[in-house]
């Protein structure tokens, strides 16, 4: 099984692109789990629910891992719960640091926030470019500081998908 995460800001093209993936590659394709806490709650996440939001995050991943796909496309992962919850509250569980370094992923594909536009959808909080660069730098800071496999894609929606195919190609 390999296993293929899409990460950095939001409205980079997360979704979008692990969806493109699967229809390319097939496998099996995990979403973000903090949406639908979000639908089902219908407020504002806190500092308190960050637990629940990664532990749901992880039970998702798990049970599609737990399935054996040849490939395991994850939307995102317990990084982005970590970095939204130092952005949002100032700080996050650590234990969030432990579970993420004790999984296995063979291919981080890294969105850049630039040259596609930010896209309101009611759940989107980083309409600023600015920010969403920075979420971008802390996603590949903790990525080298953590010696993660990764691949920086970048460009227009067109340039994203061939980049990503190319990275997901190879792994394969």
């Amino acid at each position: 099984m390999k296993v293929v995460v899409l990460a950095g800001p939001e409205s980079s093209g997360k979704s979008w692109l692990a969806a493109e993936l699967q229809a390319h590659f097939g496998g099996l394709m995990v979403g973000e789990y903090v949406r639908d806490f979000i639908d089902h709650h219908q407020r504002d996440t806190t500092l308190a629910d960050i637990p629940a939001i990664a532990r749901g995050q992880l039970a998702w991943e798990d049970a599609a891992r737990a399935r054996q796909p040849d490939l395991l496309i994850l939307d995102t992962h317990l990084l982005t719960n970590r970095l939204w919850s130092q952005t949002l509250f100032g700080d996050y569980p650590a234990w969030l640091d432990t579970e993420l370094l004790a999984r296995h992923y063979d291919l981080h594909l890294l969105l850049s926030p630039e040259h596609v536009e930010w896209t309101a959808d009611g759940q989107r909080c980083q309409p600023e470019l600015a920010d969403r660069r920075a979420f971008f730098q802390d996603s590949l800071a903790w990525m080298q500081a953590h010696q993660q496999p990764f691949v920086v894609i970048q460009g227009n929606w067109q340039e994203r998908r061939l980049a990503a195919f190319k990275a997901v190609k190879q792994l394969l």
